[in-house]
């Protein structure tokens, strides 16, 4: 049983703890690195964009944190492994994993040719896996630790031209179940996060479409799409001690969207 805290302001407080943020270049991955740095991380941030990663930790830095970038592509299992390893032996392990890396290739269900399916699967769910392995060794071996899976509200209900997209986001709820019930003895927690609609470099092409970006806005609860850094609330709970008694969950930070309609507003 955890002890009980003297203060509760501290179950956020990541002073001395080391965060990995892969996908960190840009979007929710650069908010989650900030938000996890101010909150008193020390900031690995990776991406397969090296300068959106040096970005986001040039502007760790402005705000007097530690963070350092470093190139990586989650579908080399070997690059992941040396970074994890290199982590490990530098900064005494690692507390927090974050991985954000995804692709959607937005087609009908009949026209996906094989090398489609073998790339989003490839980088949405092998990547995933490696990544969490290697770093799920390291946090197993030193006893603590907490990985965020990042899932989508399209692993509970999908439109057209997204059937692969929302079938490994699904499975990375299940995921973060199976690492979850296997690391659990090892004191390493493991969720997913499931955005909404979130204005990203994933959602340009419909946030360029003003239709479509307003179709989508109505048909969330609250009316309106999320800026990246409100999925920074969710995703510092699930690193931080205020979680410790939560594992195998998949969070759902998406505005209602999976608990309405929104088809038709009845006159009731």
């Amino acid at each position: 049983m955890a002890d009980r805290p003297d203060d509760y302001r501290r179950l956020f407080d990541l002073a001395g703890r080391v965060a990995l943020v892969v996908g960190g270049g840009s979007g929710i991955g650069r908010e989650a690195a900030i938000g996890l740095a101010d909150c008193g991380a020390r900031l690995v941030v990776g991406d397969i964009d090296a300068a959106g990663a040096e970005a986001t930790v040039a502007e760790i830095r402005r705000r007097g944190r530690e963070g350092e970038a470093v190139a990586l592509d989650i579908r080399d299992a070997a690059a992941v492994d040396r970074l994890v390893a290199d982590m490990a032996a530098r900064m005494g392990g690692i507390d927090v994993l974050l991985s954000m890396p995804a692709i959607n290739i937005r087609k009908r269900a009949l026209d996906y040719t094989d090398e489609e399916l073998d790339r989003v699967v490839d980088l949405n769910i092998k990547g995933t896996f490696r990544l969490a392995r290697a770093v799920g060794r390291v946090m197993a071996a030193q006893g603590r630790g907490s990985i965020i899976l990042m899932s989508s509200m399209r692993a509970f209900n999908v439109e057209p031209g997204q059937t692969v997209y929302a079938a490994t986001k699904a499975a990375i709820g299940q995921m973060a179940k199976g690492l979850a019930v296997d690391l659990a003895r090892h004191g390493v927690r493991v969720n997913a996060l499931a955005p909404g609609i979130v204005a990203t470099p994933l959602t340009k092409p419909i946030t360029d479409k003003p239709e479509w970006k307003q179709a989508y806005a109505r048909r969330a609860a609250l009316g309106r799409w999320a800026d990246p850094s409100e999925m920074v609330g969710p995703i510092l709970f699930l690193a931080s001690d205020a979680s410790s008694y939560v594992t195998a969950s998949t969070l759902y930070a998406e505005a209602g969207w999976t608990a309405i309609d929104g088809r038709f507003d009845p006159p009731v």
